[in-house]
């Protein structure tokens, strides 16, 4: 069974998740913005064995603690390859312009559109959702979606940064994401989470 814990981390109140296969405890961590330390220890305190470090993006709040997560366990680091350049450039990756430069280490591998990621008897799909970032993705399975910086309670990612894309995002959440089950449960990359069905039926920017 899958269980998820979120875990807002600063500076941005970024929402990081514990995903895991409670039948063996393997899990995923997605979006490690920052906090290492306090993502290690919800780690460490439920005896799971990490098996990747998955970025839904590449902008700073979302892979700050990529580098601590790294040495502390060794796992693959994964991205989509069009935001992978961001992983390294604080410019890029938009920590510069606050004054909080962030540098992660190189990925290990690309997150490709369509195929799947498992850990334990467990596996969320890579659902391509671009806009927001050049390669935004998000992960479908089990019921739920982690919908990044692309879809949020109410909102939709800011397109107003560099290489962000409104009409592309829109397409790519209509597209993409409304089109799955309305009951599936969505957590996105900051805020409250919500469902499939009370976007695609009240969000004002998709309705």
């Amino acid at each position: 069974m899958l269980k998820v814990l979120k875990l807002p981390v600063e500076p941005l109140e970024s929402n990081c998740y514990l995903a895991w296969d409670t039948d063996v405890n393997e899990a995923v961590v997605i979006d490690p913005g920052g906090e290492a330390d306090r993502i290690i220890a919800a780690i460490d305190r439920r005896k799971l064995t990490l098996c990747y470090i998955l970025n839904t993006h590449g902008h700073g709040d979302h892979i700050a603690a990529n580098g601590k997560l790294k040495a502390e366990y060794g796992v693959p680091l994964l991205i989509h390859q069009a935001d992978a350049p961001m992983l390294t450039d604080p410019d890029l990756n938009m920590s510069a312009v606050l004054g909080l430069p962030v540098t992660s280490p190189e990925q290990d591998g690309f997150l490709i559109p369509g195929e799947k990621v498992t850990f334990g008897g467990l596996s969320l799909e890579i659902i391509a959702t671009p806009g927001h970032s050049p390669g935004g993705v998000s992960f479908y399975g089990e019921g739920v979606v982690f919908s990044g910086d692309a879809l949020f309670f109410g909102s939709i990612g800011r397109c107003d940064l560099p290489s962000g894309d409104g009409e592309l995002l829109i397409s790519s959440i209509k597209e993409n994401l409304l089109t799955l089950p309305e009951d599936t449960q969505v957590f996105p990359g900051h805020g409250q989470n919500t469902t499939i069905g009370m976007e695609k039926n009240c969000n004002p920017f998709l309705v």
